[in-house]
């Protein structure tokens, strides 16, 4: 239910922080000093962990703790881990965390991962080649052979990747993650978002707690809305039903290879289907998928 970002490409694959999110998950866990087996492997001590699930370690030192064999769920029941038995279902014992933990089942569940895990850092490395006339505060990670060009703004906390560039008089800010290869044009500001590698945002637009696939041109003047006028949380449709985002703001979700024409405008969570097109001028008003 993550389409079209998920459309060509499992959720595993996925970019978080310009990292698929399986290799994210299993650094993490190594790092916690948790040793990562094959279920061929996995004995009643095994914490059995969901792809699809971002999981802060003290909930699962908790269920690893736990005697019995138990199934961990965040507060309203999403199951995010167990140990001791083969499915969740069946064991013994149910968990309850209120830690930040949650599955990812949406498009907006993988903003929500990438907001969180950008947050999370805390040091500026600059690899990459920064005009004196750029500004750049906060966190900013910059990969080697990225620019940023004279009159830019980068408000961290911002991941770009290798060979990106951005600029000139771009604006990037909130917990954004640029891709590698990617191109954000002059006067265009990104906001709040996830971009996928090999991207090309064109000059004058706007790109607002979206999340944009790979091979992606937005051209100029592309600009996606991102907040309701009455202040509530938006809908989205999935698979012909209305789900509540929980979110306030909340961009369009582009899937690879997307052209849009210059001056398109983007509904609020809105949804482009993979190697859609617009023409110039259109009003995307519901999700082309």
């Amino acid at each position: 239910m993550c389409a079209p970002i998920t459309t060509g490409r499992d959720l595993a694959s996925c970019l978080i922080a310009n990292v698929p999110m399986i290799d994210l998950l299993s650094a993490e866990l190594t790092r916690a000093g948790f040793q990562l087996v094959e279920n061929s492997e996995a004995g009643s001590r095994t914490l059995m962990i969901p792809i699809d699930t971002w999981i802060e370690l003290g909930a699962l030192l908790m269920l690893g703790r736990n005697t019995k064999s138990a199934r961990l769920c965040d507060s309203d029941g999403a199951i995010l881990a167990w140990k001791g038995a083969d499915e969740p279902e069946r064991c013994e014992e149910e968990l309850r965390t209120e830690a930040g933990c949650f599955p990812i089942v949406y498009p907006w569940d993988l903003l929500r991962m990438n907001e969180e895990v950008v947050a999370l850092m805390d040091e500026t490395v600059l690899l990459g080649e920064v005009s004196p006339k750029a500004t750049v505060s906060g966190s900013v990670r910059l990969a080697p052979g990225s620019r940023i060009l004279p009159g830019s703004v980068i408000e961290g906390p911002v991941i770009i990747g290798a060979g990106a560039q951005i600029g000139p008089n771009a604006l990037i800010r909130g917990a954004t993650s640029i891709g590698a290869n990617c191109y954000i044009g002059h006067g265009a500001e990104v906001k709040n978002s996830l971009i996928y590698p090999n991207t090309y945002i064109s000059r004058q637009c706007y790109v607002g707690d979206s999340i944009i696939g790979s091979h992606v041109t937005l051209g100029a003047g592309t600009m996606t809305e991102n907040h309701r006028h009455d202040g509530r949380n938006h809908v989205s449709m999935i698979r012909g039903k209305e789900v509540d985002t929980g979110r306030t703001k909340l961009g369009a979700t582009i899937g690879d290879g997307v052209h849009t024409g210059v001056n398109t405008s983007i509904n609020a969570a809105a949804k482009i289907g993979v190697a859609r097109t617009t023409k110039p001028g259109t009003y995307v008003d519901k999700d082309m998928l």
